[in-house]
């Protein structure tokens, strides 16, 4: 595995068990992806502005989902996290937003084009079945084709400390870390999503004005079968959510609502550190 801050077996966060689970009954797992937009007006004391779309979880980073249709290869069962994700286009204003709002204020294009970002975000997945909704307020990550490769960019370096030291090895897992590999990772979320959601990384520019028909080689409504799709692999990302607070709020019987707050407490001294719980009102 490349350089990575990662921590020794440790007990999952509190509230990952009942948020698989309820993740696991949605008919599509979507929630709502907030992040923060550079503020159009130069003038205005506020310097970004909210924005928000819906996006699809995508299980838990190091814990690829089981996909009998995914024939990309699989890393073996080395680490295990708290860390949601979800998939998305590099052209996308997402991605600019987490790395423009981010430490390093990436502002240019070239600068986005590979892993790293960090900005301030929440996701908010509202369970209609069992009255819950969950707030998670952290940071985000990208993780591009660069994450494994001959040089680490910053970037790179950023992600596999920041999302590595959230990543706990199983037991047993030791053994195996020197066969994990964050880019067999990657290509195996591209792998669990459909020949038709991959073609959407050929899809013409998002959000660009429509001008006749587009090339040969962005047109709507490919597939994808080609693990390896230079085009599609150049514009798919995982992103990689990272919680310092979450919230579970059950409303689902008026008289007894509550709602949970968890805290993540960082160890100053090497960055890991434990989840708190408090029980709040609703």
């Amino acid at each position: 595995m490349s350089t990575t801050t990662h921590t020794r077996p440790a007990p999952a966060a509190p509230w990952r068990s009942v948020f698989e689970a309820h993740m696991s009954e949605m008919p599509s797992p979507e929630f709502v992806f907030a992040s923060l937009h550079a503020s159009p007006d130069p003038q205005t004391p506020t310097p970004y502005v909210p924005r928000l779309r819906f996006c699809i979880y995508r299980g838990m980073w190091s814990q690829l989902p089981e996909n009998k249709h995914n024939d990309a290869p699989q890393n073996p069962r080395v680490y295990d996290s708290d860390l949601p994700t979800f998939t998305t286009d590099v052209r996308m204003e997402k991605v600019g937003e987490l790395f423009g709002s981010s430490a390093g204020h990436a502002s240019r294009d070239e600068q986005v084009q590979g892993s790293g970002g960090g900005g301030p975000c929440e996701a908010v997945y509202w369970i209609k079945e069992k009255g819950m909704q969950w707030r998670m307020k952290g940071t985000a990550f990208v993780v591009a084709p660069d994450i494994e490769g001959p040089e680490e960019s910053s970037g790179v370096r950023t992600v596999k400390s920041e999302i590595g030291g959230r990543m706990r090895v199983v037991e047993g897992g030791e053994e195996k870390e020197k066969d994990w590999s964050w880019g067999t990772e990657l290509t195996g979320h591209f792998g669990n999503c459909s020949p038709g959601m991959r073609g959407s990384w050929r899809n013409p520019p998002p959000g660009t004005r429509v001008k006749g028909e587009p090339d040969q080689e962005h047109q709507l409504g490919q597939k994808v079968t080609d693990l390896h799709d230079p085009i599609a692999r150049s514009n798919f990302r995982v992103v990689v959510i990272k919680p310092d607070e979450v919230e579970a709020t059950d409303i689902s019987d008026p008289e007894t609502a509550r709602r949970r707050k968890y805290t993540f407490i960082a160890d100053a001294q090497d960055g890991k550190g434990e989840w708190t719980e408090e029980e709040l009102w609703p």
